[in-house]
């Protein structure tokens, strides 16, 4: 078993928020969704909050639903090279960013290498293929991407794990995942941060602000800069600056400010 689904494992299954909403199929969330120049807003809030959410949503929202489940467990693990040039990359908005992870689908099963790069007009460009290991095979398709040195210089630096519910809203091709039971932690020491009374809300919809935005912003939650990598890293590493995730580590997930340098 990889390191990721460990983490992943004994996660908390909790109630089903979404078991009154109807149902959509893969296939049918993505031909719906997939035409959308995105806007990508995320948020932190209490999972105390999350029926408040579900109650607040526009009749006909549905929730994608895969074999019966609603709910699906993630787990990725971030390559990084020595220097973090993947995570300095993204903290400073370099405009050749890149990362490179391996993402467990614990539920559904698959593993994925997958490299995300930063295209033109702000837009991701990801690409992945199936991968049940960091190999020389992966190494060669990642190289394609951001070159051999950068590639062959990877190393696994974090896992991260949590569950996922992913909503379609009614004629606005607006997605809506909400993401609970994070968890991160680094491999080579084994250092953990877990907060599963937070969850993370992502809305992905055009310029204007989806139904579930104007709920989350009518009480009080606003969107937040975070990246599960960077987060993460930051949380686990005291070593390297953290840049534009201080205010979302320290306001919203709870982690100590960091020591002041002399």
């Amino acid at each position: 078993m990889t390191a990721a689904a460990t983490l992943g494992q004994g996660m908390d299954q909790g109630m089903d928020l979404t078991a009154d909403l109807p149902p959509v199929g893969l296939a049918a969330l993505v031909e719906e969704a997939a035409l959308l120049a995105r806007v990508d807003r995320k948020y932190v809030v209490p999972r105390a909050d999350l029926p408040h959410l579900v109650a607040a949503l526009p009749t006909g929202t549905r929730v994608l639903e895969i074999d019966g489940r609603r709910r699906f467990g993630y787990a990725s693990t971030y390559l990084d090279t020595p220097d973090r040039e993947s995570y300095l990359g993204s903290g400073r908005g370099r405009r050749d960013r890149w990362k490179v992870r391996l993402r467990d689908y614990l539920d559904t099963g698959g593993r994925w290498l997958e490299v995300k790069t930063a295209g033109p007009r702000g837009r991701t460009v990801k690409q992945r293929t199936p991968a049940a290991r960091w190999d020389a095979d992966g190494e060669a398709f990642v190289a394609d991407a951001v070159g051999r040195p950068v590639a062959s210089a990877l190393r696994p630096v974090l896992v991260t794990a949590y569950d996922r519910s992913t909503l379609l809203l009614p004629g606005s091709c607006t997605r809506v995942t909400l993401d609970t039971d994070l968890a991160w932690q680094r491999p080579d020491t084994g250092d953990r941060l877990e907060r599963p009374g937070l969850a993370i809300v992502e809305t992905k919809s055009g310029a204007t602000p989806s139904a579930v935005d104007r709920t989350l912003w009518a009480r009080g939650h606003r969107p937040v800069r975070l990246s599960k990598y960077g987060a993460g890293a930051a949380a686990l590493d005291a070593a390297l600056p953290r840049l534009k995730w201080n205010d979302a580590l320290v306001r919203h997930l709870g982690v100590a400010p960091a020591a002041r340098r002399s």
